[in-house]
């Protein structure tokens, strides 16, 4: 009973009294049944709720926000509904996914009630009847979904098991707003075997990317070969860069053998030529080998033939 009843129900009772002390008895209790009986007739719905009221057991209105009255004995208050949007949990535990992985779902729905007359008459606990279409919707989504979808693709989920709740829910008078899928637990062995797998798909990624870089810097060499090939200048020069990078190091020493020095000299190479020559020609018995034009004017010791 609410504040407004209550203080009517004071003022009759303390005007009943009055008058069974001063006036009549007769009459107080006369003021005392008029009290009650006002004080039950009137009603007071808050601006979230409404009455659903019967009348010799049909319906006879749906009361909004406000005071109202009914009549006492032949009304009666079936139900008084809440409209503001509600929240209610549900859970699937060990429920098999299409690939027969047994998974731990938790979710939410939020939802309201637009049709207080439904809620009311169309089915006895419409709470308890949404927490049920809820759950077994869930293992429905379950059951048609793979363990990759339902982790990688919640959105869909969500989706899915808005619209099926929603119309299982609309003739009772409750729209759906959003369901979220808080959480998928799924067992530890299988989490350990989907790390393994992950980290070997990373794994196989890198090997193919690092074989697609080694194919390029291949590809590279060979052009890079068949430039200096027509160019031995270039190589030289590429050589003596090289060299001189290495030695900007600071206090870098560098030992390199003396068939590469040469080779990063041509004169220094044809020297080498005439030489071996020489030597050559020397064992075969010549007694004055030819020199190159590039060393006219050396003197080469000749030892006589044997």
């Amino acid at each position: 009973m609410n504040q407004i009843t209550s203080f009517l129900v004071f003022v009759f009772v303390a005007a009943a009294l009055t008058a069974g002390y001063f006036v009549d008895l007769y009459l107080g209790l006369a003021l005392l049944a008029v009290g009650i009986l006002i004080a039950a007739s009137l009603k007071m719905a808050n601006v979230w709720q409404k009455f659903v009221i019967l009348r010799f057991g049909k319906l006879q209105s749906v009361r909004g926000a406000g005071l109202f009255a009914i009549f006492p004995v032949i009304d009666s208050v079936v139900a008084i509904i809440d409209t503001r949007i509600q929240t209610t949990a549900f859970n699937a535990e060990q429920a098999l996914t299409r690939d027969t992985v047994p998974v731990n779902v938790d979710a939410i729905v939020f939802w309201h009630v637009h049709d207080a007359e439904r809620a009311a008459l169309a089915i006895t606990d419409y709470r308890q009847a949404l927490d049920r279409v809820a759950q077994t919707s869930l293992r429905e989504m379950i059951g048609s979904s793979v363990l990759a979808s339902l982790l990688s693709d919640r959105k869909q989920a969500d989706e899915q098991l808005k619209i099926e709740i929603a119309e299982k829910t609309a003739p009772w008078g409750i729209s759906v707003s959003s369901v979220d899928i808080r959480d998928v637990a799924i067992p530890s062995g299988l989490q350990d075997a989907m790390s393994r797998q992950a980290q070997a798909e990373r794994e196989k990624q890198a090997r193919v990317i690092l074989g697609s870089a080694e194919a390029a810097i291949a590809d590279s060499f060979v052009a890079a070969g068949d430039t200096y090939a027509g160019h031995p200048m270039a190589l030289q020069l590429r050589a003596m860069n090289i060299i001189y990078e290495t030695t900007l190091e600071r206090g870098a020493t560098i030992l390199l053998p003396s068939s590469m020095v040469d080779s990063l000299n041509p004169s220094s190479r044809i020297l080498g030529l005439a030489m071996a020559g020489n030597d050559a020609l020397k064992q075969n018995g010549a007694v004055e080998p030819a020199q190159p034009a590039a060393l006219a004017g050396t003197q080469f010791p000749v030892r006589p033939p044997a």
